[in-house]
């Protein structure tokens, strides 16, 4: 691709820049996703580097540290508290002693049962007593995997938190070398309070993002990596195992499944029509909900205050509601198709949910008139703080609508809202409410139907990861492949974009 020059390209024509803008777009994704790459494979020589100086910290902490320091490496917290900095030892070994008691009593237990997932499942005995079978539980992989993993946190907590005591172990020695002053208990309490306040703030976030947030990650991640499902659901009926990179190879299989489509074509039907529906519901929302908010604003509209609150009213109103009624509205019976067929525009019901065309088509317009009051309250905030002495200028100099709204408007408004429309597309890849609430994934692809899920023709990736999970086999290993898809799709997609916004480019601008 030509590279032109910042002269060569102001005398380029409207379409030829626009050309250019467009194919140096999708030109630069190749590029931006290598550099994505690159980025992690530093990320991890950075990583490896910073290990393998941890390790030679330690070492030399240790051979040129007094005894104090040694003994502390055993018992976490002994060199604060010969020291006199009582707080911070107590600290270290209180957490030393509760990781050891988890570990002996509960922890080890987890961490040895981790790599088989259990022994024995359920099983049947016959009762004398009462002349009948009875079901003995066992060994429970859900618990297993659970536990197992937040054992290994806890295990990667202990870690950090030694090697925490080993870092204060040496600055207690560097500043008693120097004849300074170590910092008491007192001073410990009065720090959590003032210049490290915000640790204490943080502390509880951090730690509910580590517990309700990190791990139930890992633990669908791994979830992927096992057979676990409605016939194995690890204690009741069988016991689940690993299996691998299998069920990869089952969702990327080109083999047809139950008779029909492949998982492969499946997955790669579903995400076309995920992107398709993902782009159209937010550019579709954000142009004509832009219009909206600037016909409002323009001088000489009566009654702004009423049309905006009309229009927030649809936003006050649950879409478990709305969306339910509209979906009877369009159905073959329902009121839209019995006023059309009453006034003698149609003479049979419209297939607003039976074609696939027709609903995707529908679902997409019900989707503006759902979005269309969000963006016009995000706009007209972002319109009001547009400088009215700009319109005046360009009027001056002879600029028509069309014209002050595509050279200053708009490009306003993308510079600003970038970031928005970015969350608004990776928000509507995975908005379940509107799909499974107006159709529920209809009409029914009876070809990829085989794969897993009653799969429709307007299901997403979120709503076909719902029905895998609910359906009679409840397949969740293969909901979580889906689900690590939905995500490296979505991260690709952010990354490359985020990257190639003016706002995150060329911030300085309007600044």
């Amino acid at each position: 691709m030509k590279k032109y020059s910042d002269l060569e390209f102001l005398r380029l024509s409207k379409w030829q820049k626009f050309c250019y803008r467009i194919i140096a777009f999708f030109c630069g994704i190749p590029g931006a996703i290598a550099g994505f790459f690159l980025n992690i494979g530093k990320t991890i020589q950075k990583g490896f580097q910073s290990f393998i100086a941890e390790l030679k910290d330690i070492a030399i902490t240790f051979t040129t540290g007094d005894w104090k320091t040694k003994v502390s490496y055993i018992v976490m917290g002994f060199g604060n508290l010969t020291h006199g900095q009582f707080l911070r030892g107590i600290m270290f070994l209180l957490f030393e002693i509760v990781f050891l008691f988890y570990m002996i009593t509960t922890g080890g237990y987890w961490l040895s049962m981790l790599p088989s997932l259990g022994h024995q499942g359920p099983t049947k005995e016959y009762n004398a007593i009462y002349d009948q079978y009875t079901t003995t539980y066992n060994d429970n992989s859900f618990k297993i995997l659970l536990y197992g993993v937040l054992t290994i946190f806890f295990i990667v907590a202990f870690i950090y938190t030694w090697r925490a005591n080993v870092k204060q172990c040496k600055t207690i020695n560097m500043i008693l070398k120097r004849g300074g002053k170590l910092k008491r208990s007192g001073d410990d309490l009065r720090s959590l309070v003032d210049e490290s306040f915000y640790k204490t703030l943080l502390a509880l976030p951090l730690t509910g993002i580590l517990v309700f947030t990190v791990m139930p990650i890992v633990f669908m991640v791994l979830v992927a990596f096992t057979n676990y499902d409605g016939a194995h659901n690890g204690y009741s009926n069988a016991l689940f195992t690993w299996v691998g990179l299998d069920n990869f190879n089952t969702l990327f299989s080109w083999q047809s499944a139950g008779g029909g489509q492949s998982y492969s074509a499946t997955f790669g039907e579903i995400l076309t029509w995920t992107l398709i529906w993902a782009f159209l519901a937010t550019f579709t929302n954000y142009f004509l909900g832009m219009f909206v908010a600037m016909m409002i604003n323009k001088k000489g509209i009566r009654l702004k205050k009423m049309w905006r609150t009309i229009l927030v009213m649809t936003v006050a109103i649950p879409q478990f509601i709305s969306l339910l009624y509209v979906s009877k509205m369009f159905a073959r019976n329902g009121l839209v198709n019995l006023t059309l067929q009453g006034m003698g525009l149609i003479n049979s019901p419209l297939p607003f949910w039976e074609n696939p065309m027709w609903a995707r088509v529908t679902v997409i317009i019900i989707n503006i008139w759902i979005g269309i009051p969000y963006l016009m309250l995000i706009t007209t905030g972002i319109l009001m703080n547009i400088p009215a002495d700009l319109y005046e200028s360009a009027r001056i100099d002879g600029a028509n609508g069309w014209q002050q709204y595509t050279k200053i408007t708009l490009p306003y408004m993308l510079f600003i809202t970038g970031p928005y429309l970015l969350t608004s597309f990776t928000g509507n890849m995975n908005n379940f409410n509107v799909i499974y609430l107006l159709t529920g994934g209809a009409p029914t692809n009876s070809a990829a139907s085989g794969a897993a899920g009653s799969v429709g023709y307007t299901d997403l990736l979120i709503t076909w990861l719902f029905k895998i999970t609910t359906g009679a086999e409840s397949q969740y290993y293969l909901a979580s492949v889906v689900g690590i898809m939905v995500f490296v799709v979505v991260a690709l997609i952010s990354l490359v974009v985020y990257n190639l916004l003016p706002s995150i480019k060329n911030e300085e601008d309007y600044q």
